[in-house]
């Protein structure tokens, strides 16, 4: 193999290093739609939907390290709680649009609350 062809494997294969998920609405799986709603009307019942959408808005950079933070601790978690729902917000928190998912279904609630 020459020093071309070795420099194209190279460029192939740090291509997709850094890839991040496309532009667009992010919409989640139905199992993760389902959670993302009982989570929602709960925060929407509680009144805190002020708060967790401050606070959402403050760690958008930082859901994917959330993510990770969850998948780390899941054994932990699953030896707390029978419920394998920490592993759905984990997998829907991954994704680039999850927080403004969140944050449009918060004030969608919100508004229909009023």
């Amino acid at each position: 193999m020459n020093r071309q062809d070795n420099l194209k494997s190279k460029k192939r294969s740090w291509r997709h290093a850094f890839a991040v998920d496309p532009p667009g609405i992010f919409e989640p799986s139905p199992e993760q739609r389902d959670l993302i709603e009982k989570l929602c009307h709960e925060l929407v019942r509680r009144r805190l939907s002020a708060p967790v959408l401050m606070f959402l808005e403050m760690s958008r950079p930082l859901n994917f390290i959330g993510s990770q933070l969850l998948h780390f601790f899941s054994p932990l978690i699953s030896s707390l709680s029978q419920s394998r729902q920490h592993q759905q917000l984990a997998a829907f928190l991954e994704h680039r649009g999850s927080i403004d998912y969140l944050c449009r279904r918060i004030e969608e609630l919100e508004s229909a609350r009023k």
